[in-house]
């Protein structure tokens, strides 16, 4: 279900359009071109990033050439425009997409989604899709890395600091997809079927007055018009130790909720020392009886802060974090690329002055090697993911996978480093699955609950070390010898041209 009335398929800068021109004009217009979208380092020095977005790209790409040719005339005015606009107007996506699913677990310079089409058709996703995936990825990356910092629930509630409408909702269901327990954003939840959740602001509580007597109002009120739903009550609007953790006790009395009352309660600090408090209100709670009342903390929460306020010994069972997973506030730009990397049958790529912008050549896919590892005492559900290796698609690698046979992964930059997986001893699986063949869905829609599963799967066969925040252990991410000389083939061939180059 789409946001607005937008149609997602033209959010795209307008180059992509005055090359499709110059395509159609030179007849390389049905020429079969092969893109990959891939980023190349994580952001915050993460080992990994999380895909969401794919849902929504598939949607964006269905929805190509589904507006009126006068439509065109509002970026691509006058006569020298005339065909490409006509062109245009009846131009639907016929090619494929390749995608890793929502909550994949991905590394560096891996097809995150590879699409395989006409070169126009092709080219003009380019742009709607990066800022899809960009965004996504960016929130769901972030959000792991705060749920992965503790074992306890997060709730992502940063609509008010995303960058749009558009920004809250899919931030909202990324951050989900990555660990979040929930969402506030109520249309994150109506799109995708699940609860959103919400407590109370301050403003609810001055409405009563400023006063204490008002604020023990406020909360007898909420709890009656809210019995049969979880209740959380907002305690620092004035005094947290000295009013407000004593009203919320006394209407909580007063209203007949205590550790009997099956839906859930607890209060929510939002100000101050909240370790301090958090020891200070837990054992005010307890004292009274109210033992299994919740504490549930917020304050420009982060991965690093709730890592310490646990360190501290903090009394807090679930977390609200805002601007820092919305936002993906410490590395808000992800760095997610799209590039041409066939044409025809011809293997092609980029090479820049930048030694990290060399791009894998040719169509690709990338398998993921699992295998038992009771050495090293990682071992989970009897296997843990081992190495990653993308090949071009019918090697020699790809095919021994496929097959099961004995093979020896090899690092793309040290040849002294290598792995060999005997045959019988490893599973694997693709990272890319075909979602649109020929222009049309191929896949079916996964819900939100099963893209959490899924990601929470995927998580626990990595090793502890490969999860951590800090310095994460090396995950092993190569690439199969016949993509790195093909690679090899070209940069020579490149080379020796330039070096040769005159005017």
């Amino acid at each position: 279900m789409a946001l607005n009335k937008i149609n997602e398929a033209y959010v795209s800068d307008k180059y992509q359009y005055t090359m499709g021109k110059s395509y159609l004009d030179c007849g390389k217009q049905e020429e079969i071109a092969i893109f990959n979208l891939f980023y190349r380092k994580a952001p915050e020095n993460n080992n990994w990033a999380v895909v969401s977005g794919t849902e929504e790209v598939i949607e964006m790409v269905l929805k190509l050439g589904t507006e009126p040719e006068e439509f065109y005339e509002k970026f691509l005015p006058g006569e020298e425009y005339r065909e490409f606009r006509k062109y245009l107007s009846t131009m639907h996506f016929t090619g494929d997409v390749y995608a890793m699913r929502e909550g994949e677990i991905v590394f560096p310079n891996q097809p995150v989604i590879t699409v395989v089409g006409p070169l126009v058709q092709a080219q003009v996703l380019e742009t709607p899709m990066l800022c899809i995936m960009n965004h996504q990825m960016a929130v769901a990356t972030k959000a792991s890395r705060v749920c992965r910092s503790t074992d306890r629930p997060v709730s992502e509630f940063g609509s008010r600091r995303a960058h749009g409408p558009w920004a809250a909702v899919y931030g909202g269901k990324a951050a989900q997809i990555a660990g979040c327990a929930s969402s506030s954003n109520i249309l994150t939840g109506a799109f995708n079927n699940v609860p959103s959740t919400g407590t109370m602001a301050h403003s609810f509580i001055t409405s009563y007055g400023s006063t204490v007597e008002g604020e023990h109002k406020a909360f007898t009120d909420y709890l009656r018009t809210h019995k049969g739903e979880n209740l959380i009550l907002l305690i620092d609007t004035y005094d947290t130790l000295r009013c407000g953790v004593k009203n919320a006790i006394r209407s909580f009395k007063e209203m007949g909720i205590d550790d009997s009352y099956g839906p859930g309660y607890g209060v929510r600090l939002d100000s101050g020392d909240l370790a301090f408090l958090s020891q200070e209100v837990r054992y005010l709670l307890d004292e009274h009886g109210l033992k299994k009342c919740k504490i549930f903390a917020t304050n420009g929460l982060d991965e690093y802060l709730i890592t310490d306020l646990e360190r501290q010994g903090a009394k807090i069972d679930c977390y609200g974090v805002g601007d820092a997973i919305a936002t993906s506030k410490a590395a808000p730009c992800f760095g997610n690329v799209y590039k041409l990397v066939q044409i025809g049958s011809e293997p092609v790529l980029k090479r820049s002055e930048d030694k990290i912008k060399l791009i894998n050549p040719g169509f690709q896919i990338t398998w993921r090697i699992s295998a038992q590892d009771s050495v090293k005492g990682n071992k989970i559900d009897g296997y843990v993911f081992k190495a990653d290796v993308t090949c071009l698609r019918g090697d020699s690698m790809d095919t021994a996978i496929q097959n099961g046979d004995t093979i020896t992964v090899r690092d793309e930059y040290d040849s002294y480093k290598y792995k060999t997986f005997e045959e019988g001893s490893y599973e694997a699986r693709p990272l890319q699955v075909q979602v649109i063949k020929d222009g049309r869905r191929v896949v079916p829609q996964h819900t939100l609950e099963q893209k959490k599963a899924f990601y929470k799967d995927n998580l626990h066969h990595f090793s502890p070390a490969e999860r951590r925040l800090i310095n994460p252990h090396y995950y092993k991410v190569d690439i199969s010898d016949e993509l790195y000389d093909t690679k090899m083939r070209i940069i020579g061939k490149l080379v020796k041209e330039i070096e040769d180059f005159d005017i």
